[in-house]
């Protein structure tokens, strides 16, 4: 029934949210109610559901977080009864869902969100800070906190304060061919240290016949691709974020730097102007890195393990583990990064929350934090290999996948994430026009100056920093 819910979420999403926060800010918290109740009934709430989408995360709740988190409560003379709502639809209906539920007190008590939306809802006080619902000293104690890198956590936070628990992220690299970089006379072990360094290299590459030195995701055409495997990392490689001090980068200096380098691969012939604009010119891009075609590519770990494995890739690689190789993307110029970094990053992944309004918050956070301990996240992933929110765990799993170990160890520490506001969709879609102005041959100025008149009819422009 629940799956069901979907256009007309979709249409009153927006003033259930609106509701929700009135609704949710009056709430006074109480982290001790039922704190010693003895039959119990929570509900985990997750966009995924057992022969659909999500397949695997739904068995895993299904299969073995209900029946043995129910065991060891047992053990502990406490009766719990877990119900599983599991749907398998669009985000954005999901979205709509949860913000209903959140507002008529039928949602889960543990919920499963995109990290991107968690800024909303907190604002729209529909999720509440966790040490608001089960007490600062509660919260502080889980261990969990120790095996989850600071740039992590941030996911599942928003003003400073925790919100959720992050249940897996990714991380963002460039992924080169070796073979054509040896052809170039390029290192096989090659890490830029600057955009120089990567415009040096991919004119090195643009003497091979049948080449396309680099692939920078641009135009709308890719849509979110674009901004999150393009716009964004270079932009925080200048030093900015994209939502900073309240406000949204306009036409700064800084995004005029990132636009000026995407001007560089476009203009300069070091990318492929045709292939942005591409309905599926993502998906032809791995293809073709695939071929030996593409001397480097921006793109998530999602690459490595889904799109070129060589057994189950989309784009399979039979000599991936020695033709791919991977580097971290750099600043600007070394220290140019935000954070005074010589190398960034930028990062997706999901969080869980406590629902504020569950009956049982208590339990609700001991069951949340089960599903994020040790043992849990590696039951999650079964026999993949594929990179967690959990130093402890991403050491064990990962040690012999040098590629995914790397973006543990070297990358998720310099990650950043996206803003989880309202308005981000519509910035995001004012970046990646910015990015199609260049490939139609505007200047970067020009991109820059119809970027932040866009920027400010979505956002206001009290909100846009210039």
């Amino acid at each position: 029934m629940r799956a069901r819910r979907t256009l007309a979420l979709v249409a009153t999403a927006a003033t259930a949210m609106t509701l929700a926060g009135c609704l949710g800010q009056q709430e006074d918290s109480d982290s001790a109610r039922n704190a010693d109740a003895k039959d119990v009934t929570l509900t985990i709430t997750s966009n995924s559901v057992a022969g659909g989408k999500n397949d695997l995360g739904a068995r895993w709740v299904t299969d073995w977080v209900i029946p043995e988190f129910t065991r060891q409560q047992k053990a502990k003379g406490v009766n719990v009864k877990i119900e599983y709502d599991g749907t398998g639809v669009d985000d954005a209906d999901y979205k709509a869902k949860i913000a209903l539920d959140f507002n008529t007190d039928i949602g889960g008590d543990v919920v499963e969100l995109d990290g991107i939306w968690l800024g909303e809802f907190a604002e729209g006080g529909q999720v509440r800070p966790l040490d608001d619902i089960v007490g600062k000293d509660k919260t502080d104690a889980w261990d969990g906190w120790d095996q989850i890198p600071d740039a992590v956590e941030a996911l599942g936070e928003f003003d400073g304060r925790r919100y959720g628990v992050p249940v897996g992220t990714d991380g963002r690299v460039i992924f080169f061919n070796k073979k054509l970089f040896t052809q170039a006379g390029l290192p096989a072990d090659w890490q830029p240290r600057s955009w120089e360094d990567i415009i040096a290299a991919a004119t090195s590459l643009k003497q091979l016949p049948g080449v396309t030195p680099v692939q920078l995701n641009a135009g709308t055409a890719m849509t979110e691709a674009t901004t999150m495997q393009g716009v964004l990392p270079l932009l925080v490689g200048t030093g900015q974020e994209i939502y900073q001090g309240d406000k949204w980068q306009g036409a700064t200096r800084n995004m005029k730097d990132v636009l000026d380098f995407y001007q560089q691969v476009y203009r300069g012939g070091l990318g492929d102007p045709v292939l942005a604009q591409e309905a599926k010119g993502r998906d032809k891009s791995f293809e073709l890195f695939s071929q030996n075609k593409i001397g480097m590519l921006f793109e998530s770990d999602y690459f490595w393990r889904s799109v070129v494995d060589p057994a189950t890739g989309v784009a399979r690689m039979a000599d991936r583990d020695s033709a791919v190789g991977w580097a971290k993307i750099p600043a600007k110029a070394p220290g140019a990064g935000v954070g005074g970094q010589d190398f960034v990053s930028m990062s997706g992944g999901s969080i869980r929350v406590v629902n504020p309004k569950s009956k049982y918050p208590q339990q609700a956070w001991e069951l949340l934090q089960f599903m994020n301990s040790a043992e849990a996240t590696k039951q999650r992933l079964g026999d993949t290999a594929q990179v967690t929110q959990r130093e402890d765990v991403n050491a064990e799993v990962l040690k012999n996948d040098p590629m995914l170990g790397f973006v543990a160890e070297e990358v998720l520490p310099i990650t950043r994430y996206r803003p989880g506001l309202a308005d981000y969709p519509k910035v995001s879609s004012a970046l990646q026009q910015a990015t199609a102005d260049i490939i139609a041959g505007k200047s970067a100025d020009e991109a820059a100056a119809a970027y932040q008149d866009a920027l400010v009819k979505a956002v206001g422009e009290d909100k846009v920093a210039r």
